[in-house]
């Protein structure tokens, strides 16, 4: 009929498979590197490893491995466990989408120590350097799902999801941002409702 305004569609949300395919599959990844580290090769060679990212860094860098080198050293063993404890809860946690928020922002924290450690800034930066270390690609993939999480809302193919429901706060641990709570995004009843028709006299 003319005149008659028919109500626009609503915007599709998107599709939350390739965000939990990525959070997931790199959760395994994680998870793979996290094993590794409890095998006794790495802790054998932990001490060993902070150590000889010394060797070759411009002097002002110097003191930062020092410090790192100094605090560890008296016990090596207890640092290599606690590295693969981290990885390992970070990628449990990833994985089955647990405090989503915190955990990317932790991982990104921690994978930025490791790269500033361990792997001494990917450097030293010599003719032969090939590349700036794995740690800080991990870095930008755990800041690429915070930013996922932000733009798309809740994944509905987590955890998290189910303890929004059950937890008021835990969205202030899960979610980026407050309007992706699920309780804040539902429409209010009065804004649904129809204005009444003006009356005729």
């Amino acid at each position: 009929m003319a005149g008659t305004q028919t109500p626009s569609a609503a915007p599709q949300p998107f599709s939350c498979w390739p965000k939990t395919a990525l959070r997931v599959g790199f959760g395994v990844i994680w998870l793979i590197d996290a094993t590794l580290k409890w095998l006794p090769g790495f802790r054998s060679g932990y001490m060993d490893t902070i150590m000889g990212e010394t060797d070759g860094q411009p002097g002002w860098l110097k003191p930062w491995f020092r410090f790192w080198v100094n605090w560890q050293h008296p016990h090596p063993y207890v640092f290599a466990y606690l590295v693969a404890l981290v990885e390992t809860l970070i990628a449990v946690a990833v994985i089955v989408g647990f405090a989503r928020k915190v955990t990317y922002i932790a991982a990104i924290v921690f994978s930025l120590l490791i790269w500033g450690t361990a792997e001494g800034f990917g450097g030293p930066y010599t003719s032969g350097s090939s590349d700036i270390g794995t740690a800080i690609i991990y870095a930008v993939v755990f800041g690429g799902l915070l930013a996922f999480a932000y733009y798309q809302g809740p994944s509905r193919l987590s955890v998290d999801y189910y303890l929004e429901h059950r937890i008021s706060w835990w969205h202030w641990v899960a979610e980026v941002g407050r309007r992706n709570h699920p309780k804040a995004t539902t429409a209010s009843p009065r804004a649904s409702e129809p204005s009444p028709a003006p009356l005729h006299v």
